[in-house]
């Protein structure tokens, strides 16, 4: 659509006109960092196109522009009380993340903020509370089949260090909506992990086709013609790579490392715990020190922890590599440190192992049945966090190949 700016909403109204919403910078120069508006078009629906010359800013700087607040952004447009409201995220994606909301006669404004703005947010809430949730906002509402609203936003859960490796995720509560305007119940205090479910309602994680939540064991042998959805690449179509053979899963490895901005051969499933356990049985041999087969913990190319087996001279050795970027436009390098390597025999198996507890993550390693060895102690999970490599994605856990190592044990 012929428009500039983030996050446009298309509201339907009721006398089958459309219009749409999103965020944009000021009219004229920002008074400030983190300055933006709402603004609000009329939309042809049978163009497909927003109609030239009838964009209006609605909501300039955010609930009182004299404050400074930043990042205006993410605004949904909805009817009630045969009257308009408009509800967006402020703050920024940071711990000041809010949902703030407006009301207005007309949906081209103008718009008043509702007196109990913020309707949801953790940024009054103590840093050392208990399962913190926090950073919550950019929301939508919806209704279920009795009419009853719920809340669907954004938030983070830190681990013990205040870091988040799992990135933005979904979150969802109850509104109540009997008032003027909508209430995010509890969304002002702290968020519980689960909350009860409502009447008639099965929670089915984990099952076949639903998103797991909660805690929970996925085990994949690979014996399926189709990946289960959960499985995810970077940058590339996991067929391109990808076998499935009686024995399970086989890469042909593409030359490309794990730190080049490229498609790699790389098949990863997301961190969704702070504490989480993960285990692959791999039967390899590598021919020649430009190969390496075993897992990844990724934040991005510039940040991840490399656990593999590879060569050097006539020897099989079992290595782990830290990789982290330093500096930062044209001087960024991403610099590879050895954390530990060791000498192993690869006539037999090798499971791979990864555990996490909050930041301290630890890389195992067993042969046949032998019993787990680890292999560099306890490493830091900060560059796994976007809180260092930066970014909304949480980290993931994936099988990596490829036949352009450039790690020497």
């Amino acid at each position: 659509m012929e428009f500039g700016g983030i996050d446009p909403s298309i509201f339907f109204d009721d006398d089958g006109k459309a219009y749409v919403v999103h965020n944009d910078g000021p009219a004229g120069r920002p008074l400030y960092n983190g300055h933006r508006t709402i603004k609000i078009w009329e939309y042809d629906l049978e163009k497909d196109q927003v109609i030239a010359g009838t964009d209006k800013i609605i909501v300039d700087g955010g609930v009182d522009i004299t404050k400074e607040p930043i990042w205006i952004e993410a605004p949904h447009l909805f009817k009630k009380y045969g009257r308009y409201f408009l509800m967006c995220a402020e703050g920024g994606t940071g711990p000041d993340h809010s949902e703030v909301i407006f009301v207005s006669d007309h949906p081209m404004g103008p718009y008043a903020p509702a007196p109990n703005n913020p309707i949801l947010t953790q940024r009054y809430l103590s840093n050392d509370r208990n399962n913190k949730v926090a950073n919550t906002g950019h929301a939508d509402l919806t209704t279920d089949a009795n009419g009853d609203y719920y809340g669907v936003f954004l938030g983070v859960r830190p681990n013990e260090k205040g870091r988040v490796n799992t990135g933005r995720e979904s979150f969802i509560l109850p509104v109540d909506w009997s008032g003027t305007f909508p209430v995010f119940i509890n969304g002002l205090i702290p968020l519980d992990p689960k909350l009860k479910m409502p009447k008639g309602v099965t929670n089915k994680t984990n099952e076949p086709g639903f998103v797991p939540n909660g805690n929970f064991t996925f085990t994949e042998n690979f014996r399926t013609e189709k990946l289960d959805y959960r499985w995810v690449g970077v940058r590339g179509w996991y067929k391109d790579f990808v076998n499935i053979t009686p024995n399970g899963l086989r890469i042909t490895p593409f030359p490309v490392n794990i730190k080049e901005r490229k498609p790699t051969s790389t098949l990863f499933y997301r961190q969704q715990h702070n504490s989480f356990e993960a285990t692959v049985t791999m039967d390899y041999r590598p021919a020649q020190a430009s190969e390496l087969a075993g897992i990844v913990c990724y934040q991005s190319e510039a940040f991840n922890y490399v656990f593999g087996v590879t060569r050097k001279d006539a020897d099989t050795y079992i290595t782990l590599v830290r990789n982290q970027r330093t500096g930062r436009g044209r001087e960024a390098q991403t610099a590879a440190t050895v954390v530990a390597s060791e000498k192993i025999d690869a006539s037999r198996p090798i499971k791979l192992q990864v555990t996490a507890q909050g930041d301290d993550y630890r890389f195992n390693y067993a042969a046949g049945n032998d019993d787990f060895k680890n292999l560099g102690g306890t490493v830091s999970g900060d560059i796994l966090s976007t809180d260092v490599a930066d970014g909304f994605s949480g980290s993931l856990i994936g099988l990596y190949a490829t036949s352009a190592n450039d790690i020497i044990p």
